[in-house]
């Protein structure tokens, strides 16, 4: 499973200056009031696009000496909101994310350096619905100071690596994509984990 970026001008030459200066060492949360998660998938045979979102997020990172990132986003999957209740309700089923028994969707990132272009490529896991899959990303770089850091991706998955196989007469297909942006800030406690997503909101 793969990503591809926006293909967007980066500020790579001074996000190249901060990780080789030492400067985005350290720890970091995502701010969930200014990251997004959002999804699209074709339906309707590739004649609509169905998009929607997870209202509730956390997540952190890491970033070593040398510049290299490791990090993890986690979603609560009954957050899911699409803008129709009974859609909704179908996509937190077992048919799909199956919230009830699994909450939370988690991207892992094991592995993340610049490349030269000043973009972040990184490997990791997605896990959702009770499964976990090695996946592959390239995100763009958006902003980054010593104290900020906002990125983008898009990862694209066969969902029906994850058991959510629901296509009746093939009407909806098994390609998913997720458009992440987020923005981390440096952490105020050096180490401290963020909370996981409040079910409750």
């Amino acid at each position: 499973m793969t990503t591809g970026a926006s293909g967007e001008q980066q500020p790579g030459g001074g996000v190249a200056a901060l990780a080789r200066d030492g400067a985005l060492a350290g720890q970091w949360q995502l701010d969930p009031e200014q990251s997004t998660v959002e999804f699209r998938v074709p339906h309707f045979w590739h004649m609509i696009t169905v998009r929607g979102w997870f209202d509730r997020l956390a997540g952190e990172g890491s970033v070593a000496a040398d510049g290299t990132v490791t990090g993890r986003i986690t979603v609560d999957a009954a957050s899911l909101n699409t803008k129709n209740k009974q859609r909704d309700k179908h996509l937190r089923s077992a048919d799909f994310f199956h919230a009830e028994q699994h909450p939370q969707a988690v991207l892992t990132v094991s592995r993340a350096a610049l490349t030269p272009a000043g973009q972040l490529a990184g490997e990791g896991t997605l896990a959702a619905a009770g499964t976990e899959e090695p996946i592959q990303f390239t995100a763009d770089i958006l902003d980054a100071s010593p104290d900020t850091v906002s990125l983008r991706a898009e990862i694209t998955v066969d969902r029906s690596r994850f058991g959510m196989t629901w296509s009746p007469m093939r009407i909806a297909s098994m390609q998913a994509t997720g458009s992440v942006t987020a923005r981390f800030t440096r952490s105020a406690t050096n180490g401290a984990a963020p909370a996981d997503p409040d079910p409750a909101g």
